[in-house]
C-alpha cells in the first residue's frame, strides 16, 4: 500500500496432506478437491448455489456509501470471470475488503499532503538509486543535475518542484515524474555527465527511478503488473490503465487471488497481500525452525535476503543458516546448495513439496509430537508517506478482515470463519 513501493516485508495439518498440495489449491474458504481453487468454469457441485452470477448480487456486497457501486460490481464480476476465479461470496468479499481498505473504492485516490511527502522522498530515495546505478563517482553528479532540473525546469515560475507541491493524487505525481525523467533523458545525450552515465544504465531511466511503484484502487506494484501484463502496452500506458477503475481492479484481483494457498482463514491471504505471497506460510515455517533450535529469528516470511527490487541476494539469510544447522543436528544429509535451491521456491506453492520444507515438518512432528501450524501472521512493519505512523501486517490484515466480515454480513448467510 506504500506509494513508493516500500516493502513493508501456511504448514498442512497432517503429513499426508503435504503430498496432496496440488489437490489442495484453494482460496480462502472456497477450497476444491480438484485443481485450482478458483474458476468460473470448474466449480464443484457444492458451489452451484453459491456463485454470484449477476453483478447486482456483487453490488449489494459493496458498501452503500460507494459511488457508482454498480459499475464497480460489473467490473469485479467481469474480471473474476476473465481470470477464472469463482465468484463465491467469500472470494468477492475478499476483493471488496481489500479495495475498501486500500482506497475506499476510489480509482485514483487522493493522498493528504502528498506533494510535500513526495518531495522529501524524491530527494532522499532517488539519489541513492543513482549511486547504485552509476557508481560513487557519477551517481552524485547525476543527482545534483536532477536537483537542478527539479528547481529550475521547465521554468522558474512553474518548476517541477512547484508542481509537485500542489499534487493531490498519485497519478498527478506520476505524470510529473515522467516529465522530469523525459526531460533529463533528452539532456543525457547532450551532456557529458549524462553521456558517461548512460553507458552504465542500460535501462529505462524514468521507470527505473520513478518512486511511485504501487498504483490504483488496490495499490498494486507496477512490477507485478508488468510481470502479469495481458497485452503489450508500454509501461506508461500500463500505468495509466492501472489508475482506472478496471485497471486497478484487474491487477489487484490478480495479485490477491491468482495463487494457490491452503489457508483456512481469510486473514492470511490479506496478510500476504501486504507482505508478499506466501508470507503467512513462510512465517510459520520460520517459527518451526525457531522452536526447534530455540532461536528468536524474525518471522517476516522472507526465507532469503532480497534487494529493493525483490531479487534474492547471494548472502545467506538467517533462515538459510539455521536450516543448515538444524539438518546437521538431526543427521539429515542436505547440501547447502540444495537448501538454497529449495528456498528459491519460497514464493511458490511448490516450496511445500521440497525436501527442505518436508524435512522441517517431519523433525517438528517427531520432536513435539504434533503438527505445526500451516500459517501464522507475518511480523512485518508497514511504513511510508501515506501513513501517519508505522503499523504492522497484523494491523493491516485485521483491518481488511473487519471489512471482509462486514461484507459477508451484507450478503447474509453464514458468518465468515474466524
Amino acid at each position: 500500500m506504500n506509494v513508493y513501493g516500500m516493502k513493508a516485508r501456511f504448514l498442512l495439518k497432517t503429513a499426508a496432506r503435504l503430498t496432496l498440495t496440488g489437490l489442495l489449491l484453494c482460496g480462502l474458504s472456497a477450497c476444491k478437491e480438484h485443481g485450482s481453487w478458483s474458476g468460473a468454469d470448474d466449480d464443484s457441485p457444492d458451489d452451484n448455489g453459491r456463485i454470484l452470477t449477476q453483478p447486482a448480487q456483487i453490488s449489494r456486497l459493496i458498501p452503500a456509501r460507494v459511488a457508482e457501486r454498480d459499475a464497480w460490481a460489473a467490473d469485479i464480476s467481469q474480471i473474476m470471470d476473465e481470470l477464472k476465479i469463482s465468484k463465491t461470496k467469500e472470494n468477492v468479499c475478499s476483493v471488496v475488503a481489500v479495495v475498501d481498505q486500500e482506497s475506499n473504492f476510489v480509482a485514483n485516490p487522493t493522498v493528504p499532503d502528498l506533494g510535500n511527502k513526495a518531495i522529501k522522498a524524491f530527494q532522499t530515495e532517488v539519489p541513492q538509486k543513482f549511486v547504485k546505478q552509476f557508481g560513487p563517482a557519477l551517481g552524485p553528479a547525476v543527482s545534483r543535475y536532477f536537483t537542478y532540473v527539479l528547481i529550475n525546469e521547465p521554468s522558474k515560475d512553474n518548476s517541477f518542484l512547484i508542481q509537485m507541491r500542489s499534487v493531490k493524487t498519485e497519478q498527478q505525481l506520476d505524470w510529473i515524474y515522467r516529465q522530469i525523467f523525459a526531460y533529463v533523458s533528452k539532456q543525457f545525450y547532450a551532456d557529458s555527465i549524462a553521456n558517461a552515465a548512460a553507458k552504465f544504465m542500460g535501462k529505462d531511466l524514468g521507470e527505473e527511478n520513478n518512486p511511485i511503484t504501487t498504483i490504483g484502487s488496490m495499490q498494486v506494484s507496477v512490477k507485478y503488473a508488468r510481470d502479469h501484463q495481458r497485452d503489450h502496452a508500454s509501461v506508461n500506458e500500463l500505468r495509466d490503465y492501472m489508475y482506472t477503475r478496471e485497471g486497478g481492479l484487474y491487477y489487484g484481483i490478480h495479485r490477491l487471488m491468482k495463487y494457490p494457498a491452503a489457508y483456512d482463514n481469510a486473514q492470511y491471504r490479506f496478510a500476504d497481500y501486504n507482505s508478499g505471497m506466501y508470507s503467512s506460510r513462510n512465517a510459520a515455517f520460520q517459527q518451526d525452525i525457531n522452536q526447534l533450535l530455540n532461536l528468536d529469528m524474525a518471522l517476516d516470511g522472507d526465507l532469503l535476503v532480497y534487494d529493493k527490487d525483490d531479487n534474492p541476494q547471494s548472502m545467506p539469510s538467517q533462515t538459510e543458516t539455521a536450516l543448515n544447522q538444524l539438518f546437521a543436528d538431526h543427521g539429515i544429509s542436505m547440501k547447502p546448495e540444495d537448501i538454497r535451491s529449495d528456498l528459491l521456491h519460497e514464493k511458490q506453492a511448490e516450496f511445500e513439496n521440497t525436501s527442505t520444507y518436508q524435512n522441517v515438518i517431519a523433525i517438528y512432528k517427531r520432536q513435539f509430537n504434533k503438527n505445526p501450524p500451516y500459517a501464522i501472521m507475518p511480523q512485518v512493519v508497514i511504513s511510508g508517506p501515506k501513513l501517519s505512523k508505522d503499523y504492522n501486517t497484523n494491523w493491516y490484515a485485521n483491518n481488511v478482515n473487519r471489512r471482509y466480515e462486514a461484507c459477508m454480513r451484507r450478503g447474509g448467510g453464514r458468518h465468515p470463519k474466524k
